[in-house]
């Protein structure tokens, strides 16, 4: 795992112990709470999916890079 992927992960983390204490920490009915809870669970969730696709993404560019490299030895 690179040092940038890490940083990621821990930076990901870290934001959702932040979210997450700060939920339960605020002065709301248990009602309100869990609408948070599901409100910031599906940001969460959209957040994530448009970092897979990122990664998707990288991966099919570095997947490229290499394909054409290795045709352009071939020849």
């Amino acid at each position: 795992m690179s040092k940038g992927s890490k940083f990621a992960l821990g930076a990901v983390i870290g934001a959702v112990t932040g979210v997450v204490a700060g939920i339960l920490t605020a002065p709301k009915s248990g009602k309100e709470t869990r609408a948070d809870i599901k409100k910031k669970a599906g940001e969460m969730k959209d957040q994530a999916a448009d970092a897979a696709e990122d990664v998707r993404h990288k991966a099919e560019d570095i997947r490229d890079s290499a394909e054409k490299k290795i045709r352009d030895l071939k020849k």
